[in-house]
């Protein structure tokens, strides 16, 4: 039997992760000549308290730094195939799914803008005995009522 087609390949780009390794070992290098220079200052001189402010804050931005390279360290494109998705499901196959919308002030939240996002949650390309969606109005406005049955009525 033979495998079905992935839904997404990844496509890793080598020329980017030389580029990115590359400043990565160099800004390493760089970062590990500052803090052995701190390091060794204090050793010859007594440190004041900007010094050792100026000395933790360096050490806090380089560990920042060094967690933030491991997006860089590997990047790579990913292409998906959405079209492969439903090719061997039934209907009935599928999982039920609920969708819930929040919505508390009608000022923040304009209805139209409410109601856009709930006919664009009813227009999923999903079997309808499968869909669900809600709505949550926190703040029970009669507006945002009269708007859900507007798009209710339209949907």
């Amino acid at each position: 039997m033979e495998a079905p087609p992935p839904y997404s390949l990844c496509n890793p780009n080598k020329k980017s992760t030389i580029i990115n390794r590359s400043y990565a070992l160099l800004h390493s290098v760089a970062i590990t000549s500052l803090i052995f220079y701190r390091l060794s200052s204090f050793f010859h001189s007594t440190p004041s308290l900007p010094l050792l402010l100026a000395f933790t804050s360096e050490l806090i931005l380089s560990v920042l730094w060094l967690l933030s390279q491991a997006f860089l360290w590997r990047p790579f494109t990913r292409q998906t195939f959405p079209e492969r998705l439903l090719q061997d499901k039934n209907d009935d196959e599928l999982p039920a799914i609920d969708v819930f919308i929040c919505t508390a002030d009608p000022e923040k939240e304009p209805p139209l803008e409410v109601m856009n996002t709930v006919l664009s949650a009813m227009a999923l390309d999903y079997p309808a005995e499968k869909l669900s969606v809600y709505v949550s109005d926190d703040g029970g406005c009669g507006l945002t009522l009269y708007a859900m049955k507007e798009a209710w009525e339209f949907g």
